[in-house]
């Protein structure tokens, strides 16, 4: 399920990244250990997440992720192995919530892209989405939000 999308500004973010391009059936072989990684290099630095994991796909390819797993931070990361500073982009987006199990996301995509087409907007290239409530907050799949955002072209 979706909730109603809205468009909206958003604010450059901080954030630590850890860049990925992988083909698309490896997406659930690398999110637990690259999540592991960031919150490692985190800790390490004594830095704590500022906001929910993060996807930020950076181009749209049917069989290749090339995207950033990351999370929003308030302090600067020094860069460590795979982990640097990066950020998620001021820009005007699209966003909704999405409500469900992550096996549901391509689905909403399709909805929410639907959508944003129907209502005259033009996309950008890259999507986010953050992770709002997860299996780390409640086994529950149907508890699980997840926020799309889609970059709109100017």
């Amino acid at each position: 399920m979706l909730d109603h999308p809205r468009i909206l500004s958003t604010a450059v973010q901080p954030a630590a990244v850890l860049r990925l391009t992988i083909a698309r059936s490896e997406i659930q072989k690398v999110m637990a250990p690259g999540i592991a990684e960031l919150l490692s290099t985190l800790a390490a630095q004594g830095i704590a997440p500022a906001g929910p994991l993060f996807s930020h796909h950076l181009r749209l390819d049917p069989g290749m992720f090339d995207f950033e797993l990351g999370f929003p931070v308030a302090a600067p990361v020094s860069p460590t192995g795979r982990v640097t500073p990066g950020e998620l982009p001021a820009a005007t987006v699209a966003r909704t919530i999405y409500y469900g199990p992550y096996e549901g996301l391509y689905a909403a995509w399709s909805e929410f892209n639907a959508w944003v087409a129907a209502a005259g907007h033009q996309p950008a290239q890259d999507i986010w989405e953050s992770y709002v409530t997860g299996p780390e907050t409640d086994p529950d799949p149907a508890t699980w939000r997840t926020e799309l955002n889609r970059v709109l072209a100017s």
